[in-house]
């Protein structure tokens, strides 16, 4: 079973947690970070999926919860054309789902969810999604260092500035907000956030910001 986390779902202690900052690109880039407990790794998409897969059909009785930094939701407005999420937009800057690296984490996740679907994990895999995507100008930016980070704004580290924002709090009322997956027979739901740095969201009183 795959479905979208809750966001009381979203603690350390709730199963095992497998961190990847999704890169889709040919085999000699390392386009991938890959979180397992403590061992981290950039690896290709292909060795990535590979390990993942392992983990899902691994034979341990705890969910596992599986956080990709990619966009796993997908926004419409009333016309049914796709807009940004809330936390897409940060002052002048923007990080649409559907233009330029979003569109082409999307597809990769899109390959690796697939995959997993089809390994038929042997225990429940809940889904969360990671945002990574504004940093300071010099902040160093990596694939192990992003889902490094992540998993400090999951465990709240002080020193790591985020918030988890639930799904309602990634639209405006009057915009449609559905699994990413769900035109490719996927619907996982739509799974909380877990975002690096300060944002113009308004957290709800389930979620924290520092």
């Amino acid at each position: 079973m795959i479905r979208a986390g809750q966001i009381e779902e979203a603690d350390w202690d709730s199963g095992e947690w497998v961190f990847v900052d999704v890169g889709f690109a040919k085999s000699t880039n390392r386009s991938c970070g890959l979180l397992l407990e403590d061992s981290c790794s950039e690896l290709t998409f292909a060795n990535a999926k590979a390990v993942i897969i392992d983990r899902i059909k691994a034979k341990d009785i705890r969910p596992l919860n599986l956080l990709l930094e990619a966009p796993l939701s997908v926004t419409f407005d009333s016309r049914g054309n796709p807009i940004g999420r809330k936390i897409e937009r940060r002052g002048s800057q923007t990080r649409y789902w559907y233009s330029s690296l979003g569109t082409s984490v999307l597809t990769g996740a899109t390959y690796l969810l697939r995959s997993v679907l089809d390994a038929q994990p042997c225990r429940e895999v809940r889904l969360f999604e990671g945002f990574a995507s504004f940093k300071n100008g010099d902040e160093q930016s990596s694939h192990s260092n992003d889902v490094l980070n992540l998993r400090c704004a999951l465990r709240r580290c002080p020193e790591i500035d985020g918030c988890i924002v639930p799904p309602e709090d990634l639209v405006e009322c009057d915009q449609l907000i559905q699994s990413a997956f769900a035109v490719a027979g996927m619907n996982f739901g739509v799974p909380p956030v877990v975002m690096l740095g300060d944002s113009n969201v308004i957290c709800s009183k389930h979620s924290f910001k520092r």
